[in-house]
């Protein structure tokens, strides 16, 4: 059955503020570590000292004696957890473990901060005075922490990503088509470390009741925190409640499910409370994985009007002793631009560290540095503009399946992003400011689009007053999620946006697999709509056959729907509202739910999320400082379901990326194997004085393929690219190539190397 929706105003696209604004501002969001609850008791961990090694005695006696505390948990005592389930992405839907290793399970220390202990006591500085006394003796033994320790133990998996993508890909003859190439660039970059540092630090409060655990967990996925924990105890996962109503920032740090949820749910058996485990600032470098070190190895080969005709790009990076993880950084680069032969390769160390995982644009944001600034030099050297020589290159169909886009729009995006920074200006030598050196630089800019491994569903209800609400277990990380789903439940079910609310971050409402990987927007916006679009036809299939209704006997494929009311279509005056429905059936409301299963794998289509970067930089040569005046992004992202935080996932991601080039860095100290630099004070992050201007535009696409709105998400791809750009408008300003992230001063006043 099909009815007609016809909003007096579409809901979206509307750039309309947060719904949950008001709470946020004023203090009334609740958050893992804030839920008030009687009885409640405090667990600080306790960190090995150590990279490498065992635990040869721990002494808790003097921690035991003091004041408040309730328990100290140690191998020794904290007992055996169920199993360790698979490493498996949070978009699966199920258990998503951040490492195949629980800590405390035996005297084993696989890295520097892995936790050896758990204090629990009445307060929290009872507890922090009291972790402090808990001695613990290890024999060390030596250590693998960086690249170099172990370039000759490199070893190239068969897969990684949990087995999900494979360790070497390849189409035609990459060595043959370099050897003939025209032109070649090659390169080798080097990336530092880098650690998520979300404004809330990642929490969990637990308490059971009886065999039944509520967990309020810092997550971007409340049935993946359900499912991993439930795995890991060994109960029903229909045992385990998680709420995260809001959680303050992500971007990979709670996509997958770290110990701390587990670990407080033991506690809270232990001493029978409930019991809130917070990880400190210092905790989060060793607590929730992190961008992990890599060196990337790409070759060009080209033709002398430009056109690519070979691509090898191969990756080097630390990995955990138990997981075979790295970026995705491959991915996107085989797929970039229209090139025959390509080749791409993972190489792994094993290394005592603790499994990296996502970190925003996770695997892009290095690979395409490799590509882009890459894709700068060999521009130089053939005498071409960048945009000309990426146009020449533009791929029609998808160059890794063959198959056509789904839609793409970076032509356009080109051109727009051209446009707005000014890029005419780069054809005259640089300009000059003082002692500043202006330069232009661009890259482009693109993501894949994911989906769940499993249907996402909503259930959405409209009440005798006029109002209607919407559920689905969907966390808010901060995107905006409630406020866009908000919206979609307003244009599916013709209602004016303030009559409709939105509810989820709660594993009693219907399941969503966790927004990672800009999936959110596109999965519970097709849920959402089902689920909406659902009732609607239900309830006008009602009035149709009820013969008190004005609309008795009506076609309903006739009837259309604005602002809540149900009219015929060729009488617009015939019709009554959802309210006056119900109230007369003496029904308090109606409900359906609808869901929404992701494409096949086998689709006769290929998608990416398009976008181009540019930038303006201001270099002072003499003293090596960086300056980025203006960043100008245009991007493809389908259907943008509110254009206000759309637009501010996308500055914050170009912002990001502008951090990942200059400032983020997490240093190892070999010696120690410990990370040198784990705190704010010392890992850099740009604050607003270095924010530039930062200039968003959205190029229109028609998408209809990925989702049922033609949604692909936005919060990954404004971050792609933006670190390239940025290091080719460096190298128009000064002519230093750099082929590193972070850069920094000494890059660009130190001689360069012969």
């Amino acid at each position: 059955m099909s009815t007609s929706a016809e909003p007096s105003t579409s809901p979206i696209g509307r750039p309309l503020d947060r719904v949950d604004g008001r709470a946020k501002v004023t203090g009334a969001a609740r958050y893992a570590a804030e839920v008030p609850l009687p009885d409640l008791t405090h667990a600080v961990l306790v960190g090995a000292r150590v990279a490498c090694g065992r635990i040869t005695s721990i002494d808790a006696s003097e921690a035991e004696r003091q004041t408040g505390v309730l328990a100290v948990l140690t191998h020794e005592n904290i007992g055996k957890i169920a199993g360790q389930p698979p490493l498996l992405p949070s978009l699966a839907g199920t258990v998503a473990p951040g490492e195949t290793f629980f800590p405390m399970q035996s005297d084993q220390i696989h890295y520097a901060g892995q936790q050896v202990a758990l204090v629990v006591a009445e307060t929290y500085e009872q507890a922090l005075h009291a972790s402090r006394l808990v001695r613990v003796e290890y024999a060390e033994q030596p250590s693998v922490t960086v690249i170099d320790d172990a370039r000759d133990q490199a070893y190239e998996p068969e897969a990684i990503f949990a087995g999900f993508i494979p360790g070497r890909a390849q189409r035609g003859d990459v060595a043959q088509a370099l050897e003939q190439a025209d032109v070649t660039v090659d390169n080798t970059f080097s990336y530092a470390a880098n650690h998520h540092n979300p404004i809330e630090p990642s929490a969990a409060t637990a308490w059971w009741e009886g065999d039944r655990l509520t967990l309020h967990d810092t997550t971007q996925g409340v049935t993946a925190t359900q499912h991993t924990v439930a795995a890991l105890l060994g109960i029903p996962h229909t045992r385990i409640r998680v709420v995260s109503h809001f959680t303050g920032g992500s971007f990979g740090a709670k996509a997958m499910i770290w110990h701390h949820p587990t670990l407080a749910a033991l506690a809270a058996r232990a001493v029978h409370r409930p019991v809130r485990l917070a990880l400190t600032r210092e905790q989060m470098f060793t607590g929730c994985g992190h961008r992990e070190e890599q060196e990337h190895h790409l070759t060009l080969g080209a033709d002398q009007r430009g056109r690519l005709t070979a691509l090898r790009h191969h990756k080097l990076s630390l990995t955990s002793p138990f997981d075979h993880w790295a970026e995705p950084s491959l991915g996107v680069v085989g797929q970039m631009y229209a090139c025959p032969h390509y080749e791409g390769a993972y190489h792994l160390i094993r290394a005592n560290t603790m499994t990296p995982t996502f970190m925003r644009c996770p695997g892009e944001a290095t690979g395409l540095f490799s590509l882009e600034t890459s894709m700068d030099e060999l521009a130089e050297r053939l005498g071409l503009d960048p945009v000309e020589l990426r146009l020449r290159n533009f791929a029609e169909t998808d160059p890794a399946s063959g198959k056509p886009w789904s839609s793409n729009g970076l032509e356009e995006c080109y051109r727009r992003g051209a446009e707005r920074i000014g890029w005419h200006r780069r054809a005259e030598p640089p300009a000059r400011d003082g002692d500043w050196v202006i330069g232009l630089g661009m890259a482009a800019s693109a993501y894949p689009v994911y989906g769940p491994n499993n249907p996402a569903r909503a259930r959405a209800r409209v009440y005798a007053d006029g109002t209607a609400v919407v559920q689905a277990a969907v966390t808010d990380i901060g995107t905006g999620v409630l406020t866009a789903m908000t919206q979609v439940a307003a244009e599916a079910l013709c209602l004016p946006v303030e009559r409709c609310r939105f509810e989820g971050g709660d594993t009693d409402l219907p399941h969503v697999a966790a927004t990672v990987g800009s999936s959110g927007a596109g999965m519970v916006s097709a849920a959402v709509y089902a689920a909406a679009t659902e009732l609607r036809a239900q309830l006008v299939a009602r009035a149709v056959a009820d013969e008190g209704s004005p609309l008795h006997g009506a076609d309903p494929d006739h009837v259309v729907v604005r602002d809540g009311r149900m009219m015929r279509g060729d009488a617009p005056d015939t019709g009554e509202s959802y309210a006056e429905l119900l109230r007369r059936n003496f029904l308090p409301d109606s409900e359906a739910t609808g869901s929404w299963g992701p494409p096949p794998h086998d689709v006769p289509y290929a998608a990416l999320t398009f976008g181009a970067q540019f930038a303006e930089v201001a270099v002072d040569p003499e003293l090596g400082l960086v300056r980025v005046r203006r960043l100008a992004g245009a991007f493809a992202p389908g259907r943008v379901l509110n254009a206000k935080t759309a637009r501010s996932q996308l500055m914050g991601g170009m912002i990001w990326g502008l951090s990942q080039a200059l400032l983020e860095a997490t240093h190892m100290e070999p010696n120690t194997g410990r990370w040198a630099n784990a705190s704010l004070g010392e890992y850099l992050v740009p604050v607003n004085a270095d924010a530039p201007e930062v200039d968003v535009d959205f190029v229109d696409v028609e998408e209809n393929l990925v989702n049922p709105l033609g949604v692909k998400g936005v919060g990954e791809v404004g971050q792609a690219g933006v670190a390239a750009a940025i290091a080719n408008a460096i190298h128009h300003a000064t002519g230093r190539r750099i082929r590193k992230m972070p850069i920094t001063i000494e890059d660009l006043v130190v001689a360069p190397e012969a």
